[in-house]
């Protein structure tokens, strides 16, 4: 199995009403792939609970079945619609952690 995690900063333009709106739209957007995307076993986005000593807003916890299939939910279209449309609009920086378990 592989986790695939992802932290991503928002820009610091948009509001906190803003920032909320967009964390709750990429939460329900990510989390509704599982059973759509082959070898998505489970995706939780965590939104709250941020402590004053983060330096992301939103953290992306996924397990898929392989590297395979890591790679495919990378191209996958409803994952790229999630990320184009919800996603990259309104985050100035992605980092990325994928390995084994």
């Amino acid at each position: 199995m592989i986790k695939h995690i992802i932290l991503w900063t928002l820009n610091p333009e948009l509001s906190e009403t803003e920032k909320y709106t967009v964390k709750k739209n990429i939460k329900q957007g990510l989390e509704n792939l599982v059973g759509v995307v082959p070898g998505l076993l489970d995706v939780t986005v965590h939104i709250d609970g941020r402590l004053a000593t983060s330096t992301a807003d939103i953290m992306l916890d996924s397990t898929l079945e392989s590297e395979e299939a890591l790679k495919a939910y990378a191209t996958h279209p409803a994952h790229v619609a999630v990320a184009d449309d919800l996603v990259r609009p309104y985050a100035v920086l992605r980092s990325c952690l994928d390995f084994e378990v």
